[in-house]
């Protein structure tokens, strides 16, 4: 086993040890300690670890310099001297062939925890060692050039490996706690659909609470995971803040559909179990999500509605109310006694299954026709739809039973009134009933 496995492996138990004892937060793994040292290669073996320079300098920026200084010294590579430790004015430092190769740091040594002159000394033993292979390799077949190439694609590779030690643990350990907090959030929203059940029976305020809490824990999963990942909450919610204004025009039509969707939770003009009207569409509400409300149309079909279009349409709640008014129309002819065509129709009225005493029914005379008179029959009822058309298709048999029992005439269809006005004279030619064929 190479020693870069070993080191995966103990990255990745310490982290399952970390995330099992829930303290992985306050104590920073070897990775997260390393994150601003960077690795100096040459001919694509690792040498040594540095840290950022004093003066702000990236530890990165600080690795590829001394590595360019390395590769400078290598054009003669005849000419080089043995590395050695040197006291300088600012420090310690290692040296090539007089040439300050790197100078070390305070932090350097207590990122490694020995001093300056010691840290100096084991720097300068493994570039010897170093060089003295990368001595070997350019006096051997194929020389300089194939060296280069050799290097190149080594520390191409080398880097890679590096990166993948360091970064897969961390994605390991972000999906772990995206997990975590996913169990967590279905575990609170089936939680307070238990306790709601018992306690809360608007179930619109159910849905709205319960929808909020499990986006809320996944949001705070996301910046934990974030944090695990290598990246400073605050700096991510900041980095949040400024792109916020370009992503909501790119996403203007999902965060249009969010907060209308937490409007109607909120504003409420209508609850689950409802049945509305949104513009063409009609139905039972069965969820109000934060991206769509569905509705169930009565014929059974499903139908998705965008929150966005919900909310700026205009909403007609036919359950908003427990009762409902009716209408049904009836047509008598011009000799039917109306008194008694409206006293047997209020009667049945009445009388039908489902409609209320209070209020109680009206019939008025509607239109008067070129052929027969209207009546409105209106009376009051349950609100729901299938209860509220039970109840019209019973007023409607109660009133035709009505007139037949009391021999109320009803209108001719047979029998059409026509008027003419011959060419010529201003009186119209006398009314001739015309029966149909």
């Amino acid at each position: 086993m190479t020693r870069s496995s070993r080191e995966f492996r103990r990255l990745v138990l310490r982290i399952l040890l970390a995330v099992s004892i829930g303290g992985w937060t306050a104590t920073p793994t070897s990775a997260e300690a390393q994150a601003d040292a960077a690795t100096v290669r040459l001919d694509g073996q690792a040498i040594f670890q540095v840290g950022p320079a004093s003066e702000g300098e990236e530890a990165g920026v600080r690795a590829r310099r001394v590595e360019a200084r390395l590769e400078g010294l290598l054009r003669n590579p005849r000419a080089l001297g043995v590395p050695t430790a040197r006291h300088v004015a600012d420090g310690w430092a290692v040296t090539v062939s007089g040439v300050s190769v790197v100078s070390l740091t305070p932090r350097d040594a207590e990122d490694n925890f020995v001093s300056s002159q010691a840290l100096a000394t084991q720097w300068a033993t493994a570039l010897d060692q170093s060089l003295r292979r990368a001595r070997a390799r350019r006096s051997g077949w194929g020389g300089q050039f194939l060296a280069d190439i050799r290097a190149s694609a080594e520390s191409a590779f080398g880097r890679l490996e590096e990166s993948a030690v360091r970064i897969i643990p961390r994605i390991f350990a972000a999906m772990v706690v995206i997990g975590i907090f996913w169990l967590l959030a279905r575990a609170v929203r089936v939680l307070l659909r238990a306790i709601f059940r018992r306690t809360v029976d608007d179930i619109t305020v159910e849905s709205l609470i319960k929808q909020l809490s499990y986006y809320a824990i996944l949001a705070v999963g996301f910046f934990v995971a974030g944090d695990a990942l290598g990246f400073d909450p605050t700096t991510v919610a900041a980095g949040l803040g400024l792109t916020g204004l370009v992503l909501g025009f790119a996403l203007k039509d999902i965060l249009s559909n969010f907060v209308s969707g937490l409007l109607l939770l909120l504003l409420r003009p209508f609850k689950i179990g409802d049945q509305i009207v949104v513009g063409d569409l009609e139905g039972a509400v069965e969820r109000i999500e934060l991206r769509a409300t569905k509705l169930r149309a009565y014929d059974g079909r499903v139908m998705l509605v965008p929150n966005a279009e919900v909310f700026t349409s205009r909403i007609v709640n036919n359950t908003a109310d427990p009762v409902r008014r009716g209408r049904v129309t009836a047509w008598v002819g011009y000799d039917t006694d109306l008194k008694k065509a409206i006293e047997a129709a209020r009667s049945a009225t009445m009388a039908a299954d489902g409609v209320l005493a209070s209020p109680p029914p009206a019939v008025r005379v509607d239109q008067l026709g070129q052929d027969d008179i209207v009546l409105e029959i209106t009376f009051w009822s349950d609100s729901q739809r299938s209860d509220f058309k039970n109840t019209a298709s019973a007023v409607r048999s109660r009133i035709v039973a009505a007139f037949k029992r009391f021999e109320i005439g009803l209108p001719d269809p047979d029998v059409r009134v026509l008027t003419t006005r011959a060419v010529g004279t201003p009186s119209p030619v006398p009314t001739v009933e015309v029966p149909e064929a």
